[in-house]
C-alpha cells in the first residue's frame, strides 16, 4: 500500500537518501566546475567491467526475475524479511525506490548509459564536486561494492544550526545501463552493518529495454500490480501471509521530488 513521506523524515524512515539525492541534483546535470571556473579534467569512461556478483541484467537472469523480488517495471528488487519498500516520483513518473531495514535504508536508480562506456566514475566525480560545494566532505574508497563514496553532506537542523549526515553512494555500470544506490543510516554510519542492503544492490534486476533511450535519462519504474494506495497517515494491517515478511506488502510513496539525477 502507499502513502505519502515528509521531507523531514529522520535517516531510520529513509529519508536521509531522499534528502541526499535532491541535494546534488543540480551537480550532476552540470559539468563539475573549479573555484576559479576553469572545468574540472574529466574521468576517461572505460567499458563496464564485469559483474560477477551483480548487479544484473535481466537477460542475465536465469528463470523468472520475478521469483523473490519486486517487479517495478524498470527494475526487480529482491525481497527480505522486515524490509519495506518506497517510491519515489518525479513529475508523474516513478523514478527511484527506496529499500528500508531497520535503522538504515538504500535508494535505488537506474539510469540509461552508452553502448560500449560506463559513467559512474564521471558521476562520481560530479557528485564530489556538489557536495564539496555545499561545504560537505567526500571520501572516495574501495568498498564491498566496488569504488563509492562516502560523504559528511551538511543538513540544516531544528534548532538552526548546521549538522552533516554520513551517506554512501554506490554505483554499477551494466550493459547500456547504470545502477545507482544511496545507502542512509547505519549502513552509511557502520559500512559492515550494510551488509544485507549491499546483497540488496548486487541482486537487483534491471530491465533497460530495446528502445532509444539518452544516455541519464532514467528507467521508469511501476508500481507492482497488486500495490494499492492509501490517503496520507492513514494506518493499514500489516498483510498477512506476505512472502518476504515484516510488512513488505505496505509500499510506500516517497517524497514528489522535481529531479533525481
Amino acid at each position: 500500500m502507499f502513502g505519502r513521506r515528509k521531507k523531514n523524515d529522520s535517516a531510520k524512515d529513509g529519508g536521509a537518501a531522499e534528502q541526499v539525492v535532491d541535494g546534488v541534483a543540480a551537480a550532476e546535470q552540470d559539468d563539475a566546475v573549479e573555484s576559479d571556473g576553469a572545468a574540472a579534467p574529466r574521468r576517461i569512461n572505460l567499458p563496464p567491467a564485469p559483474r560477477p556478483d551483480g548487479p544484473w541484467d535481466v537477460s542475465e537472469v536465469l528463470g523468472n526475475p520475478a521469483d523473490g523480488r519486486v517487479d517495478l517495471g524498470g527494475i526487480f528488487v529482491p525481497g527480505v524479511d522486515g524490509m519495506e519498500l518506497r517510491v519515489e516520483v518525479a513529475g508523474d513518473a516513478i523514478v527511484a525506490a527506496t529499500v528500508v531495514l531497520g535503522d538504515s535504508a538504500v535508494q535505488l536508480q537506474a539510469f540509461a548509459a552508452p553502448k560500449k562506456e560506463g559513467i559512474w566514475g564521471e558521476v562520481r566525480d560530479e557528485i564530489a564536486a556538489g557536495i564539496t560545494q555545499q561545504g560537505g566532505i567526500i571520501d572516495e574508497v574501495q568498498g564491498a561494492l566496488g569504488w563509492e563514496l562516502r560523504a559528511q553532506v551538511p543538513v540544516p537542523l531544528p534548532d538552526g544550526q548546521t549538522g552533516a549526515q554520513l551517506v554512501r553512494f554506490v554505483g554499477v555500470d551494466g550493459p547500456r545501463w547504470f545502477l545507482r544506490g544511496v545507502i542512509s543510516g547505519q549502513g552509511a554510519v557502520r559500512p559492515e552493518s550494510a551488509g544485507v542492503l549491499e546483497q540488496i544492490f548486487r541482486d537487483t534486476v534491471v530491465v533497460r529495454g530495446d528502445g532509444p533511450m539518452a544516455p541519464r535519462d532514467p528507467i521508469v519504474l511501476k508500481l507492482p500490480n497488486d500495490a494499492q494506495m492509501v490517503p496520507d497517515g492513514v494506518q493499514t494491517e500489516e498483510q498477512e501471509g506476505s512472502r518476504f515478511g515484516g510488512g513488505m506488502g505496505q509500499l510506500e510513496r516517497g517524497p514528489e521530488i522535481t529531479e533525481v539525477r
